[in-house]
């Protein structure tokens, strides 16, 4: 598998990044994990919205899914459309959601160009088989395993410190894991995100290769983020950037 940053600005996008996006790729499919506000633009650098597998959404929230409006544009007016109908997986009400989002009649909504999933705990999707489970945030969310072959990828989403993400990234080769609160503050609300201390002390318990430090908003430094993350995972701490790539 390959993993390609699309996006990594925590909660909005940034001077040097959309939100949330990655590209995930093996044996020519190509699965996109969230599609957040600014992140079609770069997916189209790498490749063409025909030939997008499908879509995994962790939640609702704009800055992980709004850019599925611009995706639908493409999906209906393109010169080369009508094409296959993009498989989109994500939380109960995705569809009609979305279909809110851009003002369009709940029936058909965007079903048209894209073909609505939801999320259950284990399911095949192309190459790979994918794995979910609940997480900690105001709405519901998700986080996601990537398996293929004998390589495994987990994909946080948005979340609160829980078990559930220890239980489900168990020995994966690498935890794409948010980390948009500052360790120490005595602000942080509960039950909605992770500082790098939490990121760290979760991918240390879960037993997994790598931790790549995501979704770091604007305002605070991406570096020093992960920095926070090495003072609880004793392995490799790598820190996501736009257009970063990374071999599992």
């Amino acid at each position: 598998m390959k993993l390609t940053v699309l996006g990594c600005s925590g909660s909005v996008p940034g001077p040097d990044s959309p939100a949330s996006s990655y590209l995930v790729s093996a044996d020519g499919f190509q699965l996109v994990l969230d599609l957040g506000s600014g992140a079609l633009g770069v997916l189209q650098r790498h490749l063409e919205v025909p030939q997008i597998g499908a879509i995994a959404l962790s939640h609702l929230h704009p800055d992980h899914c709004m850019d599925l409006c611009g995706l639908y544009v493409a999906a209906k007016y393109s010169p080369s459309s009508p094409f296959p109908r993009i498989p989109v997986y994500g939380p109960p009400g995705t569809a009609s959601r979305m279909a809110l989002a851009y003002d369009l009649p709940l029936d058909p909504g965007m079903e048209e160009q894209l073909d609505f999933h939801v999320w259950l705990e284990i399911q095949q999707i192309g190459p790979f088989t994918v794995r979910t489970a609940s997480m900690v945030h105001p709405v519901p969310a998700y986080a996601i395993r990537v398996e293929h072959g004998n390589k495994a990828l987990v994909y946080t989403g948005d979340t609160g410190p829980n078990d559930a993400l220890i239980e489900l990234a168990r020995g994966a080769d690498l935890l794409l894991s948010e980390a948009a609160l500052q360790d120490g503050d005595p602000n942080n609300p509960p039950d909605l995100h992770l500082t790098p201390a939490d990121a760290g002390e979760h991918a240390k318990r879960a037993g997994v290769k790598r931790l790549v430090i995501t979704h770091v908003p604007p305002w605070f430094n991406r570096d020093n983020q992960s920095e926070g993350a090495r003072r609880t995972f004793p392995g490799e701490v790598l820190t996501a950037t736009p257009n970063a790539t990374y071999e599992i």
